[in-house]
């Protein structure tokens, strides 16, 4: 069987302007927890090094979403206020996800311009170079099914509480 493609979507304009105006924290806490997960296991905490102490955020343009943050001995942490980000990396939903389901590259999205960077340009190949080096199995939307898990789950357990 072959693997589902990721379809070519952007989230209506709509979208973004409810996620320009809600809270940035929410989200911007959910990447960071992510991130910490994977930093020391699947993110090498060497080579991220030079970004320590340095503004960076993740702009999802088609949800209205500026998820800035910062690296310090501990973690990534949010990272408040006005200031600039020292660098930042700009895509569409879309882009986003085909870039964590190992669909398409940086480098590809880039030249399409579907991915921008902004800022300091050392930064920009740093965390391209960081996230390119790492080895992650391929995520296959055909085995995505939460449908089916659910209903597999409420199965067995109504099973289960019937004494079968």
């Amino acid at each position: 069987m072959q693997p589902l493609q990721l379809p070519d979507f952007t989230l209506p304009p709509r979208i973004a302007r409810l996620g320009r105006r809600l809270p940035q924290l929410p989200p911007t806490l959910a990447l960071i927890g992510a991130l910490n997960l994977a930093l020391g296991r699947v993110l090498p905490r060497e080579p991220l090094t030079p970004l320590r102490g340095k503004r960076l955020a993740i702009r999802v343009s088609d949800a209205g979403l500026n998820l800035c943050f910062t690296l310090d001995e501990r973690g990534f942490r949010p990272s408040f206020g006005d200031a600039a980000a020292d660098l930042t990396i700009t895509a569409r939903a879309r882009d986003f996800l085909a870039l964590l389901m190992r669909e398409e590259d940086a480098d590809t999205l880039f030249f399409k311009r579907r991915l921008q960077m902004q800022g300091e340009t050392e930064m920009g190949l740093l965390v391209k170079n960081t996230l390119d080096a790492i080895e992650l199995p391929r995520f296959e939307l055909s085995r995505f099914t939460p449908l089916r898990d659910f209903r597999q789950w409420r199965w067995s357990t109504r099973a289960h509480d019937s004494g079968a």
